[in-house]
């Protein structure tokens, strides 16, 4: 059984098609810090969000940054934010594309005929890359090879997030291990293949076209312009600033759970290693969606979503760097689901703009797995669900 990294299964049932619980008040403080208090209950350590309701904000947390010493965690805390880091390089590669420098429907070899060389590097465009639709299967379990020696969750072993714990990955190297698996399927076939191998070509097109490393250049041209004053790509194995502890369970493998917030984030790239904070993020998907960092015409494209297949074995809508949520009686909603080691996050912004939700997890990978291997329901699924629909559906029962 393939382990997903990317996004848990319980995080993404939050995005399924569930109605709307009848409430009543779109930004009641004392519900929405009541059901994020029912996720700690539940059995996370610790939580912490921002809602935006129109001119409205709450920010709240409950719980514990360090079970240890039982710190509590804060609303203003920083997070490694996983896939999120998506939307950014994708919007990074469609400022490129609106300068001439890179076509959406030009095949990879153009810009990167050594990396993504061969048949394959002329079939997969650009396009393909970015919404997970080229074929190119996921690096990480080559990356971290004790997660896929066995064939079930309960024989795995969580060794290689040990041994990796400071290994440092080239993206290169991070790139072949890649195009060295198996293809998951053919360039532009339906359904797509989430991979994180597709963001780390793209920021080594970034790279390639404009001659800056990618991460200082989606800093310049998308954070900075974002006005995002807590958001970086890491350059060490720390997160700086106020921040959690992140605790890894690894489906009941690592018990208890296991805390690594000291990690050299190299093995996730332009594709998962963001650190930011929950306004930030709001802030950042307030502005892509009003055009703010692409233009229009760019943001049409990247909200073109087509079917993907997640890592779980999912169907998600994903467009380019965006996911796509339909919620009956609450609306579409885009943004990005992300987790890696130890910290997950979930960003949605309504389609209107008006409804915001951030909010960061610092355990990882809860629920345990039955005598076939398969994830349980976790009584933490069922809280973070109460709480989403607090958060991003209220205001619309209640109207």
């Amino acid at each position: 059984m393939r382990i997903q990294i990317a996004i848990s299964a319980a995080v993404l049932s939050l995005v399924a098609a569930t109605p709307a619980p009848a409430l009543a008040s779109g930004s009641d403080p004392a519900k929405l810090q009541s059901t994020l208090d029912g996720v700690h209950r539940a059995g996370m350590p610790g939580a912490f969000a921002v809602v935006r309701d129109g001119d409205q904000v709450w920010r709240g947390a409950s719980g514990v940054a360090d079970v240890r010493t039982q710190r509590p965690v804060k609303p203003g805390m920083r997070h490694r934010v996983g896939s999120i880091t998506k939307t950014f390089t994708a919007a990074a590669v469609m400022q490129l594309v609106e300068k001439g420098h890179v076509q959406l429907d030009a095949p990879i070899a153009r810009y990167l005929p050594q990396l993504v060389p061969g048949e394959r590097g002329r079939k997969i465009t650009v396009r393909m890359l970015l919404n997970h639709t080229s074929g190119i299967a996921e690096y990480i379990p080559y990356a971290f090879p004790s997660m896929i020696k066995y064939p079930s969750l309960p024989d795995m072993s969580p060794k290689s997030l040990d041994d990796n714990r400071f290994k440092h990955f080239q993206p290169a190297e991070l790139v072949k291990l890649g195009l060295a698996a198996p293809a998951v399927g053919k360039p532009g076939g339906s359904p797509g293949v989430y991979a994180n191998t597709n963001y780390v070509i793209l920021g080594q097109l970034i790279e390639k076209v404009t001659g800056t490393k990618a991460e200082r250049y989606i800093t310049e041209n998308v954070i900075d312009r974002a006005g995002l004053r807590h958001t970086e790509f890491p350059t060490g194995p720390r997160v700086k600033g106020p921040h959690s502890r992140l605790y890894e369970s690894m489906f009941g493998l690592i018990d208890p759970p296991r805390d690594y917030s000291v990690y050299d984030m190299s093995w996730a790239g332009t594709g998962a290693s963001l650190v930011s904070t929950m306004d930030d993020l709001n802030r950042f998907y307030g502005k892509l969606l009003d055009g703010e960092i692409v233009s229009q015409a760019s943001l049409e494209q990247m909200q073109q979503a087509v079917p993907v297949i997640s890592q779980i074995g999912e169907r998600i809508e994903w467009g380019l760097g965006l996911l796509k949520v339909e919620i009956p009686g609450c609306g579409t909603f885009w943004g990005d689901v992300g987790s890696v080691w130890g910290a997950e996050t979930i960003s949605l912004t309504r389609a209107d703009g008006r409804r915001q939700l951030s909010v960061a997890l610092n355990l990882v990978r809860w629920n345990k797995p039955d005598s076939s291997g398969r994830p349980q329901p976790h009584p933490i699924d069922a809280a973070l669900e109460t709480f989403k629909q607090q958060a991003i559906c209220a205001d619309q029962a209640a109207r």
